[in-house]
C-alpha cells in the first residue's frame, strides 16, 4: 500500500495536522496525512468561532504567510466582529463565528484540492526511529509507512479520558476513541510528558429556547473578513445571544461539587486558567453571583447551540438541572452534555525553535502535543512545523519568526524557553511589540517571509505590495500636501481641537486624536485623490495608522531596546509582589511562588508577561 517513501507524514488532522500538510505539500513535499477518521478533519472541537483577542491577529499571520484557516473562516462565516475597536489598533482583533459542518467540510475539500496531498485513515500507534531519527510510523495494523519527517498532531486524543461526574472512558473527543501508543514509546526514549485538562459545555437544542429574555449580540454592521485574498465578506450574520447565571443556578451547580472529578481528586492534571469550568468561576470568584454566558449557534441551517461559558464536567443530571434555572434557558434541551477531557503532552521546552524534537531528528510537534489550547494556536504551530520540516530534509535553512515579527514568533518563543505547565493561550500582553504585531499588517510584515520561502504565492505577493504602494502614497499625500484654515477648521471644531491660523500640512492636523480618516475624506483634495488612485478601506486603515501612532511605535522600539539590556537586573530578597497592584494576578501568584532572582529570569516564567516585566522595571527606576 505505501511503497515509496513520504517527505513528510503529519498525525492527526485537526487545526495543527491540517495546517501542516497543507504547508509542506505547496512547499513541494509529498505529504501523507494520517488521521483515525477522515470525517473531522478540521472539526471545531470546542465554540465554533476563530480568531479572538490576540487569536486574530495569528489568523490573520497564517493567512499572510499562505496558510489556509483565514480562508477557511470566511467560507464558512456566519458572523465577524472586530473586537477591542474602542482602544488603540494593537488591541483590535477579529473574530468570526462560524458554520461548524461548513468549517470541517472547507478544510476537507481544501486539502483535497491540494496537490502532494494523500490520506489515510487509522490510528497511528508508534513511530519508526533508527539512530535518533525517525523514518517513518507504524499503523495499529501493523503497516509500517515510510518518510523523511513526521509532525505529530494529536490533540487531545493521546491517551485521552474524558469525565462526565462520577462516570469517565477512554475517548479523544466525544464519540472517538483515544489514541494510545505513541506516548509510552517516547517516554521510553527519554521524552518528559504531562497531563493537562480542557473542558467543553453541553450542546443544547435552539428550538428550546426562550431568545426574547437574552441579549442580543449582532455582528459589525460592516462586517470584515480575515483573509487577504479575494474571500467572500458576508451579506447577512447570525446573532449570538448572553445571558447570566445566578446564585440559584450556582446553588444547584454546588449540589453536584462531591460528584465533580475537579473537586474529588479523580482529574489531576491543570486546566485552562483563562477558559475555566463554571465549576471553577463558581469555586474562584466565590464573590460573584452572575456569570455571562454567550449563546452561539453552531451554523446556519442547524439548530444546535454552544452554550460558550457553561464548561462543566459535573454530572449530566446536575448540568442539566442547574442550566434549566438560567434566563431563557427554562425548557432546555440537550443534545449531548458538556465534558471534561485529560490528555498527554510534552513540555515544549524539549523543542526546538522550528518545532523539531531536540531528542529525535526530523521528528516535529505541534498543538496541544506542546502544551497550548485554542485552534489558532495549534494552526500557527502546525503550519510552522510544516514549513520546517520540508526546509529540513531540503537541507534549507531554518524559518524561525521573532518576537517583534509575529504573534507566532511569540507563541513558539514562549513555548520553547519558558515551557508551560497549564494550557498556553495567546493574549496581546504576552508580546512586548504588539503596536508593531497588529492584524491589520501582517501581510506586510509576513507575506514577504511566505513568498521567499515558496508559502505564499506571486499573486499574494503582489497584493501585498499593492497595498504597500497605495499605504505609502497616502501617506506622503498627507505629509506634502497643505490645508487652508477655512477647509480645515469646521473638522476640528467638529471634534473640539484647537483651531488652526494658517495653513500647514494634513498630516499635523490627522495626527491629532479625535480627528479620523472619515473627518480628512470631507476634504475635497483627499477624496479625490481616493477615487484617482481607486483606494480600498484596507489602504486606507494602513495609512491612518501609520500616521497617528508614527510616535508610539518608534516609543515601543525604544522602551523594547532598553527592555533588553536590563534584562539582568537584580530583584531584591523577599520582594513583595504584592504591592505592585499593576502585575497581572497570574504573575503576583507565579513570581511569589518561584521567587526569581533577577528580571531576566522572571520573563522566562510560563504567565509573567512582557508588561509584568515592565512593572517591575518601572517600579525599580529602570
Amino acid at each position: 500500500m505505501f511503497g515509496e517513501v513520504y517527505d513528510v507524514i503529519v498525525v492527526g488532522g485537526g487545526h495543527a495536522g491540517a495546517e501542516a500538510a497543507a504547508a509542506a505539500a505547496n512547499m513541494g513535499s509529498k505529504t501523507l496525512l494520517a488521521t483515525m477518521n477522515l470525517q473531522t478533519i478540521g472539526q471545531m472541537s470546542c465554540n465554533p468561532a476563530m480568531g479572538g483577542i490576540a487569536k486574530g491577529q495569528i489568523v490573520r499571520e497564517i493567512d499572510a504567510l499562505g496558510g489556509y484557516s483565514g480562508i477557511i473562516t470566511d467560507k464558512s462565516a456566519i458572523q465577524f466582529k472586530m473586537l477591542n475597536k474602542s482602544k488603540g489598533p494593537a488591541m483590535w482583533s477579529p473574530r468570526a463565528q462560524s458554520d461548524r459542518m461548513r468549517f470541517a467540510e472547507e478544510w476537507r475539500l481544501a486539502l483535497e484540492r491540494t496537490s502532494n496531498v494523500d490520506f489515510y485513515q487509522e490510528m497511528i500507534s508508534g513511530l519508526i526511529i533508527q539512530n535518533h531519527k525517525v523514518v517513518g510510523v507504524k499503523t495499529s495494523l501493523g503497516i509500517e509507512i515510510k518518510a523523511k519527517s513526521v509532525v505529530l498532531t494529536n490533540g487531545t486524543f493521546l491517551n485521552g479520558l474524558i469525565h462526565i461526574g462520577d462516570k469517565q472512558f477512554g475517548g479523544g473527543r466525544a464519540g472517538e476513541k483515544a489514541a494510545t501508543g505513541i506516548t509510552e514509546q517516547l517516554t521510553t526514549l527519554g521524552f518528559e510528558s504531562g497531563r493537562m485538562k480542557t473542558g467543553t459545555p453541553p450542546r443544547v437544542d435552539g428550538r428550546s429556547l426562550d431568545y426574547s429574555k437574552m441579549i442580543v449580540q449582532p455582528g459589525d454592521k460592516i462586517p470584515e473578513k480575515f483573509s487577504y485574498l479575494d474571500t467572500p465578506v458576508l451579506t447577512k450574520q447570525r446573532d449570538c445571544h448572553m445571558s447570566h447565571t445566578s446564585e440559584q443556578v450556582h446553588d444547584l451547580l454546588r449540589e453536584g461539587f462531591d460528584r465533580s472529578p475537579m473537586f474529588n481528586g479523580r482529574i489531576k492534571s491543570i486546566g485552562p486558567r483563562y477558559c475555566p469550568s463554571i465549576e471553577d468561576k463558581i469555586n474562584r470568584f466565590a464573590d460573584k453571583d452572575s456569570h455571562q454566558l454567550f449563546v452561539e449557534p453552531e451554523g446556519w441551517d442547524t439548530v444546535e447551540v454552544y452554550v460558550n461559558g457553561f464548561s462543566t464536567s459535573l454530572p449530566e443530571d446536575v448540568q442539566f438541572k442547574a442550566l434549566r434555572s438560567v434566563v431563557g434557558f427554562e425548557n432546555v434541551k440537550f443534545f449531548r452534555p458538556g465534558y471534561a477531557i485529560e490528555y498527554d503532552y510534552f513540555p515544549p521546552t524539549q523543542l526546538k525553535h522550528t518545532l523539531e524534537t531536540k531528542l529525535v531528528e526530523n521528528l516535529y510537534f505541534a498543538g496541544q502535543i506542546n502544551g497550548t489550547t485554542g485552534y489558532e494556536e495549534a494552526a500557527s504551530q502546525g503550519l510552522m512545523a510544516g514549513v520546517n520540516a520540508h526546509l529540513k530534509i531540503n537541507g534549507k535553512d531554518p524559518f524561525i519568526l521573532k518576537r517583534d515579527e509575529a504573534y507566532i514568533g511569540v507563541l513558539i518563543d514562549d513555548l520553547i524557553t519558558k515551557g508551560t505547565e497549564e494550557p498556553y493561550r495567546m493574549f496581546t500582553s504576552r508580546a512586548e511589540y504588539r503596536t508593531l504585531l497588529r492584524q491589520d499588517n501582517a501581510d506586510l510584515r509576513l507575506t514577504p517571509k511566505g513568498f521567499e520561502i515558496g508559502l505564499a504565492d506571486k499573486s499574494r505577493m503582489e497584493r501585498m505590495e499593492e497595498k504597500e504602494r497605495k499605504s505609502a502614497d497616502f501617506v506622503s499625500f498627507f505629509k506634502n500636501t497643505s490645508v487652508l484654515p477655512e477647509d480645515i477648521n469646521p473638522i476640528l471644531d467638529s471634534v473640539d481641537s484647537a483651531l488652526v491660523k494658517q495653513s500647514d500640512k494634513m498630516f499635523k492636523a490627522f495626527s491629532r486624536p479625535k480627528v479620523t480618516m472619515d473627518h480628512m475624506l470631507q476634504l475635497s483634495s483627499v477624496a479625490q485623490f481616493v477615487e484617482q488612485n481607486n483606494l480600498g478601506r484596507e489602504e486606507m486603515e494602513q495609512a491612518e495608522i501609520q500616521i497617528k501612532y508614527a510616535g508610539y511605535i518608534e516609543k515601543e522600539k525604544n522602551n523594547a531596546d532598553k527592555l533588553h539590556r536590563l534584562e539582568n537586573v537584580k530583584i531584591p530578597e523577599n520582594f513583595d509582589y504584592s504591592k505592585l497592584k499593576s502585575l497581572s494576578f497570574e504573575a503576583r501568584e507565579k513570581l511569589e511562588r518561584i521567587k526569581p532572582v533577577t528580571i531576566s529570569q522572571a520573563s522566562r516564567i510560563s504567565g509573567v508577561s512582557p508588561s509584568d516585566i515592565s512593572v517591575l522595571l518601572v517600579y525599580m527606576g529602570r
